[in-house]
């Protein structure tokens, strides 16, 4: 099993035509520039050496980019997962995050195993348009930290730093050139094919910048990004149960933030590309990318939405992009550091900003008057939640939310019609309406009336469904109340589910040729004729 999740999918390393591959590498490059300063920023909000983050960055996007589910994602470092280890860090040492990391993977990889990755389809739209609508608020903010005086940035996470705010000409300079990339990207895009434009707007700039000798602050400003190759080291810490005691609730929020970000930012890029995904693939591949990473002295990482759009507004399609990307970013650590730390923030902003313009769903605020008032919550929720904590945060609350709400309705629907009945005959028949869960139990109970029906009461569920357990309760409770008073229940349109579940009521069922066949979420290691509507 395995093995047939990190085989190489079949749209995976398919020949791309040469101008494809072409394209890919010059996306790929775009990212690898973007890159840089979002791990140089994630690994200082984790309070690690900024070669940590490049160094997660590096290998989670080469081992994604060539096992993971969907061709064209971007995984690294990102301020989500570095604003949970901060208090890891600070407290225990970086040896401690080094194996938090490792078993941050392992879980990852026992999900994909187990195919659980499927259960982000349960995330409903208007979680999705919050989602991504609290995502590029997030991305906005982050990018505010770089108008501040570089070094004088504290605090962090996923929004703005504390700091001095720039002033005067430094600032309306660095304004201008943030424009002026947006601006060569919005053009650039409509009448330049053959270098994508965020590429381009970033070559200009950084040109303009550095023959002008312009004073404003670059990449190196951040710290330096030169280093070696990632060597292999395992995580100095005690091997005991007191160690699994500390970095275990690390690990298992990290994995859930890490693969809810990454699944969701999988959905994304699949509907923008129209194509699919595997949910347990980059499952698996995100928990070996982190394994990996652990050993190797990074912080752990997983999709990045921000760099994953630039990598598709660019044009990449196929596993190339993410693999030359992080090519390019190992290149800029060994080779070309000096001349990286020479591109201008500005330009880096510039980009992320046109990012934020295309991942917000404006469309979201078009259709806010004309769906349920429900829904638009929904949306406005997982949005405030998710700029206010973190996204995988908000999708949880978002998806309860939704849950509630549609339980809510689902309950309201529950109603019964008495065809036929006149006042006086001996025969009522009762034709259910709607679900019956533990949200419908009370509308349930209060449709009928045993002390006043006649001596025979049928209750038809063609146009019901015994949903849950708490169901199967309400029709023993029920049952009970019409025995007591003397009056004989017949049950119709139940199916052999429902009737092997029952006790009291089992006997009451009239068997049909048209019954429906379905199943009931509930315990089954309760063997039949133990569901006991006195408990």
């Amino acid at each position: 099993m395995f093995n047939r999740f990190l085989s190489a999918s079949a749209d995976g390393f398919v020949a791309p035509s040469p101008a494809q591959l072409r394209i890919d590498i010059l996306a790929g490059l775009t990212v690898a520039l973007a890159l840089v300063p979002e791990a140089v920023a994630f690994a200082f909000v984790a309070g690690v050496h900024p070669l940590v983050g490049l160094y997660a960055a590096f290998i989670v996007g080469l081992v994604t980019a060539i096992l993971g589910g969907r061709p064209g994602m971007i995984s690294g470092a990102t301020g989500a997962l570095a604003v949970v280890m901060v208090s890891l860090v600070a407290q225990h040492g970086i040896e401690y995050l080094f194996a938090t990391v490792v078993l941050m993977g392992i879980i990852q990889i026992f999900v994909g195993i187990m195919r659980w990755g499927k259960f982000i389809r349960m995330v409903p739209h208007p979680v999705m348009l919050g989602f991504v609508n609290g995502l590029a608020i997030v991305i906005f903010l982050a990018q505010l930290s770089q108008f501040q005086v570089p070094g004088s940035a504290t605090g962090g996470g996923h929004g703005v730093a504390g700091g001095e705010w720039m002033t005067g000409m430094p600032l309306y300079l660095m304004l201008f050139l943030t424009v002026v990339t947006m601006m060569i990207i919005h053009w650039g895009g409509k009448y330049i094919k053959f270098i994508p434009a965020p590429l381009l707007a970033i070559g200009v700039v950084s040109l303009a910048v550095i023959f002008l000798n312009l004073d404003v602050p670059r990449v190196g400003d951040l710290a330096s990004i030169k280093g070696g190759l990632p060597q292999f080291h395992i995580p100095m810490v005690p091997l005991n149960f007191e160690t699994l005691q500390i970095i275990l609730p690390y690990a298992v929020i990290l994995a859930a933030i890490g693969l809810i970000e990454s699944l969701l930012t999988l959905n994304l890029v699949a509907e923008i590309t129209e194509t699919k995904g595997g949910a347990s693939k980059e499952s698996v591949a995100q928990g070996l990318a982190n394994l990996i990473t652990g050993f190797f002295g990074g912080m752990g990482g997983c999709a990045m939405i921000g760099q994953s759009m630039i990598n598709v507004k660019s044009g990449g399609r196929t596993r190339w992009s993410g693999i030359s990307a992080a090519l390019f970013l190992l290149a800029f650590i060994l080779f070309a550091s000096s001349l990286i730390e020479q591109i201008p923030l500005a330009a880096l902003v510039g980009v992320m900003f046109m990012v934020v313009i295309g991942t917000f769903a404006w469309r979201s605020i078009q259709i806010m008057m004309r769906i349920p008032r429900a829904d638009a919550f929904v949306i406005v929720l997982v949005t405030v939640v998710t700029v206010a904590t973190d996204l995988a945060t908000a999708v949880v609350v978002g998806v309860i939310v939704a849950a509630l709400v549609y339980a809510w309705n689902a309950s309201t629907r529950m109603h019964a019609t008495t065809p036929g009945y006149h006042e006086g005959d001996k025969e009522k028949i009762y034709k259910l309406e709607g679900p019956l869960f533990f949200g419908s139990i009370e509308s349930f109970s209060l449709l009928f009336d045993p002390k006043e029906d006649p001596e025979t009461v049928i209750i038809d569920f063609a146009g019901s469904r015994v949903v849950d357990h708490s169901g199967l309760q309400a029709i023993e409770a029920l049952a009970a109340k019409y025995e007591a008073n003397g009056t004989k229940l017949k049950l119709r349109h139940l199916s052999n589910d429902c009737k092997n579940l029952l006790k009291k009521a089992g006997q009451l069922v009239e068997p049909a040729e048209d019954d429906p066949e379905y199943a009931v979420a509930t315990d089954y290691d309760l063997q039949t004729g133990r569901l006991d509507a006195g408990h």
